[in-house]
């Protein structure tokens, strides 16, 4: 990784603050996540405070900053499933994984992401595991999903 990681912050040289965005972009789609030791890396290479890095990539909330379960749950909360109650989806997720939107379980199993739109708001509300969708869905769904997951790790 760390490799991988040099290689990728020395095809970004001399970037400022205000061009970042590529940067961490592509450290992303490497890692799946930024990682306190790639933010830490871009500081001391670039010579950017931390802060600002963590500034420029917590403002958009296409970064992550924990890696993906291995069942990343997908949450639609754009207008059709907000309408929907995907809301009561989100807190029912939670409430099953004990974990907030943007994290992932301590076994590295699960990780809630909530999304403005699935594209699929004519199936609304929806949720994807692992980019499979499920249509109509309700909170009381939920337990199931998850439940068939963990049957395939066992």
């Amino acid at each position: 990784m760390s490799d991988k990681l040099d290689e990728i912050i020395k095809k970004h040289q001399n970037v400022q603050r205000d061009s970042l965005l590529p940067l961490l972009q592509e450290i992303q789609l490497e890692l799946g996540y930024l990682s306190e030791e790639s933010i830490n890396r871009i500081g001391t290479s670039l010579g950017l405070p931390t802060s600002k890095i963590y500034g420029v990539a917590t403002f958009y909330d296409q970064f992550r900053f924990e890696p993906k379960g291995r069942f990343h749950i997908q949450i639609c909360h754009g207008t059709a499933c907000h309408i929907e109650k995907s809301a009561r989806i989100i807190a029912e997720a939670e409430r099953l994984l004990k974990i907030r939107q943007g994290q992932t379980t301590r076994d590295g199993l699960f990780s809630i992401e909530v999304v403005n739109c699935m594209g699929a708001c004519a199936l609304s509300p929806v949720i994807a595991v692992n980019d499979k969708y499920y249509p109509g869905i309700q909170a009381r769904d939920l337990k199931g999903i998850i439940d068939n997951c963990k049957a395939k790790t066992a």
